[in-house]
């Protein structure tokens, strides 16, 4: 069955691109360009993934995406945008982001990250994890109410390895999803936020050497 996907982007240019784009790759796309355009087509159909600007007339895209998250729409959501602080990178996980894509957009990145996207299985904002809990919106852990130390990279670290539900998962793989580049990653960078998991389920995570890690629930 082809994917349908909901995309909002009010630079029209960039809008057609990537409509073209995904429609030769085989998916139904609908565009809007303002965010009550995309509110209304919402309501009139069920979409497998949203791409979403963040810089839009009327309201931003972390607001609508906190609309939606709110009403209890859990598809997943990418925003599309030139914001890359970290600041902005939790104000949009915090509105319920699964993913982010810097722009200028590469087009082979933003196949390799939709079509992840729309394997993820995971709809529900939290996970019991043992005695902790994981805020899938967020990306934050908490004992109880208590919110433990975990940087971003480490939360989205902590949602791929629940994703792929025990299996291993490469080190290619992990290093695809976490940095927009190949010359960003690196196995130092992976090992301190594997170190920062190890601190709180050291017996669940496994390395598998040379191959990748899992999580063992």
């Amino acid at each position: 069955m082809q994917a349908k996907i909901l995309l909002l982007e009010d630079d029209r240019l960039l809008n057609a691109t990537l409509k073209d784009f995904l429609e030769d790759e085989g998916f139904g796309v609908d565009t809007a360009f303002d965010p009550y355009s995309a509110f209304d087509l919402t309501y009139k159909r069920k979409y497998d993934c949203y791409l979403l600007d963040v810089k839009l007339p009327y309201e931003s895209g972390f607001d609508m995406l906190a609309k939606l998250r709110n009403s209890g729409d859990m598809t997943p959501a990418m925003f599309i945008t030139s914001k890359n602080d970290t600041v902005s990178l939790q104000q949009g996980f915090d509105a319920g982001a699964d993913d982010y894509l810097k722009k200028p957009v590469d087009l082979d990145e933003l196949l390799c990250r939709v079509r992840a996207l729309l394997k993820r299985q995971i709809r529900v904002q939290k996970v019991e994890i043992g005695e902790y809990h994981f805020d899938i919106y967020s990306k934050k852990l908490f004992k109880e109410n208590e919110e433990m130390e975990l940087s971003i990279k480490a939360g989205q670290l902590l949602q791929l390895l629940l994703e792929a539900n025990g299996r291993v998962l490469s080190l290619d793989e992990i290093k695809t999803a976490l940095w927009s580049s190949a010359s960003e990653a690196s196995d130092g960078s992976l090992r301190v936020y594997i170190t920062q998991l190890k601190k709180y389920f050291n017996d669940n995570i496994q390395n598998i050497r040379g191959v990748g890690y899992c999580l063992e629930r």
